[in-house]
């Protein structure tokens, strides 16, 4: 394997009461174009004595990116919004100089008792230097509101960004790309100069063979190199493909926040911990920076 190409494996996280596996970051690759940060959930069971709470938390200077496969979440935020994400829509927080958001199971699941099955990402993408502390916004993106389209027993739908000639409504701050693509038959994928900047490719159900790699269910690969992966993709595979050009400057993470400005970050912190961030309303939960 070349120094241009990175195999990722997802490693265990506990987020609450939640397990996930993180793919970004990872120790020898920080971030992929401007996403920064790239988490399994599930697949799980939650249902009575089990449900999903992460309480209330902060963010600034990024953009979070819900996408599920299966179930729900109801997110809610310190800008006032209530959203049920449902598999196939979009939610898209952009944090800017600091908002705070829970995220829970459905108060019907609890209501009615029974288990139910959750999967999908969770995704961070770092703002522009001169967007960092812009306000704070939310935006909920239908399954239906997203390009989907057909070729060759290949279905794709383009979360956000723009690829092959297509533009997902995703207020998106930077070029960027992150496309769902399906398999039933074994396919090759031309990027055709498609993909520019840093490609990931994450495998969700099956396998490829890409860069002269096999890449199998649950694993990452990275490209550095623009348009160097072509993709043979096995039947029966379902593939997560993202990725843009890097931001310039370099990028500090610390839990939560995010930000071009190490001092940036430091505030954050102490704003927190003083309770002076904006909060959810009707909600008093309180999640703690863990080395505080």
């Amino acid at each position: 394997m070349s120094n241009a190409h990175l195999i990722v494996e997802e490693r265990a996280r506990n987020i609450g009461d939640f397990m996930v596996g993180r793919l970004l970051p990872f120790r020898k690759k920080r971030s992929v174009g401007p996403f920064l940060f790239f988490d399994h959930m599930g697949p799980s069971m939650v249902g009575p004595g089990r449900y999903m709470d992460v309480d209330q938390h902060p963010h600034i200077g990024l953009s979070t990116l819900t996408y599920l496969l299966e179930g729900a979440i109801e997110h809610r935020d310190s800008m006032g919004n209530f959203q049920l994400i449902e598999p196939g829509a979009v939610n898209w927080m952009t944090a800017g100089k600091g908002c705070t958001h829970t995220e829970r199971s459905p108060a019907q699941w609890r209501q009615d008792g029974l288990e139910h099955r959750v999967h999908g990402y969770q995704i961070w993408v770092a703002l522009p230097k001169e967007l960092e502390e812009i306000e704070p916004s939310f935006q909920h993106v239908g399954a239906n509101q997203l390009p989907q389209w057909n070729e060759a027993g290949t279905s794709f739908t383009l979360i956000a960004g723009e690829i092959f000639g297509k533009c997902s409504p995703v207020n998106v701050h930077s070029p960027l790309f992150l496309l769902e693509v399906k398999t039933q038959e074994a396919q090759a994928l031309n990027w055709n100069d498609q993909a520019l900047g840093e490609v990931g490719i994450l495998v969700v159900d099956g396998a490829v063979l890409s860069c002269g790699e096999h890449i199998q269910q649950g694993q990452l690969m990275v490209s550095t190199e623009e348009n160097r992966c072509q993709v043979e993709m096995g039947e029966n595979t379902h593939l997560l493909i993202f990725g843009g050009p890097a931001l310039p400057e370099e990028r500090f993470m610390d839990w939560n926040f995010v930000s071009s400005d190490k001092q940036r970050i430091e505030r954050a912190r102490s704003e927190w911990k003083n309770r002076a961030f904006p909060s959810v309303p009707g909600d008093s939960s309180y999640i703690s920076h863990p080395f505080d």
